[in-house]
């Protein structure tokens, strides 16, 4: 790949109230930077994953289908004495081919399905079950690692970056540096370069992208003010206190790395690893047997009503089905 850095950690319009990133606006960003490729990596979910896909090939940019996951800080299970807001962690993940696609489908429905609680959250078992076409990235400063690094926790961190290396596969999973302006960071990443030495995972560059310039900081704060229910004039509001989550060009992010250019090259050596094909000439439909004296539609509207009484713990009201016909 001829470029010298890719974006891997980006959120789009689709990270909700967060993201502020519209694809066609990114691509021709990317495209002036002469970038081959980009990642979409929203938090918790999907749902722009297509349609990133056919926009990103229409501009002859290479995706890179990716999430930035909600990590349960045990037991997707667990819900009791958590805080809602903060219990827990990010983490990067980037699918190489159509098996780390569908393994990505997997553990973002299954974060939905089985570990929500106020976000999508997965935990290391369902990881160490979906890790296989997967490359890891640590994430930012929520990160697991990151984050007990922030909390002078070594120890636990180079303990998590060693459980994080054994469910992906040694070359499935960097530790990210980020240069975004926070004081916060700078400690972090000499914590994170500290682990690198120590357990040999290689380092990758990210700028974790929110938006697609820098003078875009102010309306982004708008957003998350949205987002939170605050107005500006909030002490206590969700705020990034920096002007530094734009998409940056390859030369700022060479410049952000001089001192570890192995972070810079990475970007580049990750992005050629992710080559998911998507065929959209086939149709794709579950295949599920019907009981006797039942067709599909009369069956799926059974499974339905019976869903919707466990949901809601009261038998609703049948409307025959030719109501709707």
């Amino acid at each position: 790949m001829s470029s010298q850095f890719v974006h891997l950690h980006l959120h789009t319009q689709y990270s909700l109230l967060d993201g502020a990133n519209q694809l066609n606006p990114l691509f021709k960003q990317v495209q002036t930077f002469e970038m081959p490729a980009v990642a979409m990596t929203d938090h918790g979910n999907l749902f722009g994953a297509i349609e990133f896909y056919q926009k990103a090939h229409a501009h002859g940019i290479k995706p890179i289908i990716g999430c930035e996951a909600y990590m349960a800080p045990g037991s997707r299970s667990q819900r009791q004495g958590l805080l809602a807001h903060n219990d827990y962690y990010h983490l990067i993940l980037l699918a190489k081919n159509l098996t780390g696609y569908h393994n990505l489908m997997k553990l973002s429905s299954k974060a939905y399905l089985e570990g929500f609680y106020y976000k999508p959250r997965m935990d290391k078992e369902l990881l160490a079950e979906h890790h296989e076409g997967l490359i890891a990235l640590s994430g930012c400063l929520s990160g697991e690692v990151p984050y007990l690094i922030g909390q002078q926790k070594m120890k636990d961190a180079i303990q998590a970056a060693d459980d994080y290396r054994s469910i992906f596969g040694p070359g499935n999973y960097y530790l990210e540096v980020q240069a975004n302006g926070l004081a916060q960071q700078l400690i972090v990443n000499r914590g994170v370069v500290d682990i690198h030495k120590k357990l040999n995972i290689p380092l990758v560059g990210t700028n974790d992208c929110h938006y697609l310039k820098k003078n875009d900081a102010y309306p982004h704060e708008v957003m998350l003010c949205l987002q939170t229910g605050k107005t500006l004039q909030d002490a206590d509001r969700m705020r990034f206190d920096t002007d530094q989550l734009y998409v940056k060009s390859t030369e700022e992010m060479v410049a952000s790395f001089a001192e570890l250019p192995d972070a810079v090259l990475h970007t580049c050596q990750i992005a050629e690893q992710c080559n998911v094909q998507l065929d959209f000439n086939q149709t794709f439909l579950p295949d599920y047997q019907v009981p006797d004296g039942q067709t599909y539609e009369t069956y799926l509207q059974q499974l339905a009503q019976e869903g919707l009484a466990a949901r809601i713990h009261e038998q609703p009201t049948v409307i025959p089905l030719e109501t709707y016909q």
